[in-house]
């Protein structure tokens, strides 16, 4: 097997088969995938099986099974694309098939989605504004994806903030999904952060008073930066497996992650794109966050040393909780009952 074929399989597999890919789906789409170069059309094909059915649904006017199928297509033609960065044409269309599915999705779901788009530095940030169906205003949490994840990962993440009444909004921002074209990853997020909650606070429906920040792996430095720079703005704020210093950890990553970093950060060579990771670095910052802060991690995380969550823990300037899982991976995937329901509730306390 090629070694980037089961690198992904060893860091990602539980966190697939937790944001929306079934067990056999996942299977059958590995089982015998040799070569990294077939690993996107391999995905895409059945995420194509997934799309077909949801476009039957439509025209049979079944429009809850319609929005479970083509959200489902939308994950599996997302992790088609999620670091499949040898071949750019490839990627666009399978994340081009990601976003039709979701958009299609969205008015379909329960609760449905709708779509925001903010302009920002002649380009435009994307969300997914989805609303608890109890009568608003409603308290909210803004959610920020990784370096290979997307606004199209997170309904099962949005479901267990949902479930309590505060309102989701999962963004692309510099360097993700639909902003990874034109706007590259950055290390300081104030302004893409104050952008993002600005676009969420003027929402009818948001109580602007009650916001949260959610991140997971680089969003889970995203987080604490956008909570350092805007201060009390937000009423709690969720690190999730992020790093404290990513260029420390550069060395030590998995060769599909730096090769996406590369071409998401614009960067020429390995070189210059672990300059560039080493301003993704809360030096400074941490001691700036006065929200409530949660940080989660896996002990036995294989891309971020645990000890960067110590360290956000240690240095931060307000309430701080330490949630360590000792069989944790990256993101927690393997262990996600262990705390997604928590940190759901945790949240939902600091916004009431």
């Amino acid at each position: 097997m090629d070694e980037r074929v089961s690198s992904a399989i060893a860091h990602w597999a539980p966190r697939f088969t937790t944001n929306g890919v079934t067990v056999s789906d996942f299977e059958r789409i590995t089982r015998g995938l040799e070569d990294w170069a077939g690993w996107c059309a391999a995905w895409s094909s059945v995420a194509s099986e997934h799309e077909e059915l949801g476009r039957d649904a439509l025209a049979d006017e079944r429009f809850l099974s319609a929005g479970r199928h083509l959200s489902r297509a939308a994950i599996y033609y997302h992790f088609a694309k999620f670091v499949f960065v040898e071949d750019l044409d490839q990627m666009q269309q399978a994340h081009l098939r990601a976003l039709t599915c979701l958009m299609d999705a969205l008015p379909h779901l329960s609760p449905p989605g709708r779509r925001v788009e903010i302009d920002f530095e002649g380009s435009k940030l994307v969300g997914v504004l989805r609303l608890p169906s109890a009568p608003g205003p409603h308290p909210a949490v803004l959610l920020l994806s990784g370096l290979d994840s997307a606004k199209e990962e997170q309904r099962s993440v949005e479901d267990s903030f949902l479930d309590r009444g505060i309102a989701t909004f999962s963004v692309d921002g510099p360097g993700q999904g639909e902003a990874e074209y034109d706007l590259p990853i950055r290390g300081d997020w104030s302004q893409p952060g104050e952008a993002l909650l600005d676009a969420l606070g003027a929402q009818p429906e948001i109580d602007e008073s009650r916001l949260a920040v959610w991140g997971v792996s680089l969003g889970g430095y995203y987080a604490p930066r956008v909570a350092a720079a805007v201060g009390d703005r937000v009423r709690a704020c969720v690190a999730l497996a992020g790093p404290y210093d990513f260029g420390a950890c550069w060395d030590d990553l998995p060769a599909l992650t730096r090769q996406t970093f590369q071409v998401r950060s614009g960067a020429g060579s390995d070189e210059e794109a672990h300059r560039i990771a080493s301003t993704l670095n809360l030096d400074g910052s941490a001691k700036a966050i006065s929200a409530p802060l949660l940080v989660v991690f896996g002990r036995k995380d294989r891309l971020i040393p645990w000890r960067h969550a110590e360290r956000l823990a240690a240095e931060a300037g307000g309430e701080v909780e330490l949630l360590m899982l000792e069989d944790g991976n990256h993101g927690c995937a393997n262990l996600a009952p262990w705390h997604r329901p928590y940190t759901a509730d945790w949240v939902a306390r600091r916004l009431r």
